[in-house]
């Protein structure tokens, strides 16, 4: 018998994304941020799961054709994973650098791709990990501990 005071179980949240749904960014960070909310983290590490949450999605909203998001919530920490169908990058090294930026002139006008998505899931995560083949799309997996434990995995 598991003894319910101490076992939690894994929570999983998966969202699909669309070209240019630029909505889904914030309901997703939304939804997930009043989970961790109910789960009583607090306000520092919801913080920057929320920021990681939003700019991931957004990637995807402004430089694929589709993709998903999915959140991983377990007793030692949060992964969010982004999958899409795209474009791809082309030189991730390039695009972690503040203020460069792929998007649009049409995506740049409405307000987005200022080029700071990426630097802020960087600084916002415990552990990035990014893989993405031109032409076909990017993988992205980020992870951030409850117990601020420092970064063991290599960073992009």
């Amino acid at each position: 018998m598991v003894d319910s005071l101490t076992y939690t179980p894994k929570i999983t949240v998966e969202f699909e994304i669309g070209e240019k749904d630029f909505f889904i960014a914030g309901e997703c960070a939304s939804r997930v941020k009043k989970t961790l909310q109910q789960l009583g983290l607090k306000q520092e590490i919801i913080k920057r799961i929320a920021i990681i949450i939003y700019e991931a999605a957004m990637n995807v909203a402004i430089h694929a054709t589709s993709g998903k998001l999915v959140v991983h919530i377990d007793p030692d920490g949060i992964t969010i994973l982004t999958q899409d169908v795209g474009a791809g990058i082309e030189d991730i090294d390039l695009a972690m650098k503040e203020g460069y930026s792929t998007a649009t002139y049409e995506i740049r006008e409405m307000g987005f791709g200022a080029g700071m998505g990426l630097s802020n899931i960087k600084q916002c995560s415990d552990d990035l990990y990014i893989e993405s083949k031109v032409g076909v799309g990017t993988n992205l997996e980020a992870r951030v501990f409850f117990n601020n434990r420092k970064k063991t995995g290599e960073d992009v």
